[in-house]
């Protein structure tokens, strides 16, 4: 990996991982509005912004979900997403066509994280929810947060245009 591509993904994993904190009561809440997920973007310009997602994601969820399998779930939710929407790009073409597939690739599988706290969690406030409500919620959450994010990075990318950024 090259040097350029290591330091853009840590410095990608370092802001997720601050912006997770800046929001960390919304981050892991029934309904998700983790802000941060936002970067899963930038897989859109460039597919080597998987590694600092990914890594982001998982440090996140290490140092503030309750639940330690959250790290497990949370990645391989984030890595299965990120891969479906790189590999779409050759089906998909135009910048904001990719970030609605991709918004809808992360919401769908939202169920992977529903799956995980119906099962594997012992969380008190989720005991007697359906796993349907907990799915929808998770998952409109990870839509609207997403799709606020489509505007935010366009703009972004005006500024540091992100495909020569890695």
């Amino acid at each position: 990996m090259k040097v350029k591509t290591l330091t853009t993904s840590g410095i990608i994993a370092a802001l997720y991982v601050a912006i997770t904190f800046l929001v960390l009561p919304f981050g892991f809440t029934l309904v998700q509005f983790r802000v941060s997920e936002m970067f899963n973007h930038l897989v859109v310009y460039n597919k080597k912004y998987i590694f600092g997602i990914v890594v982001g994601v998982l440090v996140a969820n290490f140092l503030f979900s309750p639940i330690l399998v959250d790290v497990i779930f949370g990645v391989l939710h984030s890595i299965i997403a990120l891969s479906i929407t790189i590999f779409s790009a050759k089906f998909i073409k135009g910048i904001v066509k990719r970030m609605l597939f991709n918004t809808a690739t992360f919401s769908v599988l939202m169920i992977i994280i529903a799956y995980q706290l119906k099962i594997f969690a012992n969380i008190p406030e989720f005991n007697g929810i359906p796993f349907l409500t907990i799915y929808l919620t998770m998952a409109l959450g990870e839509f609207i947060v997403m799709m606020i994010g489509i505007p935010v990075m366009v703009s972004l990318n005006k500024r540091l245009d992100f495909k020569k950024l890695i």
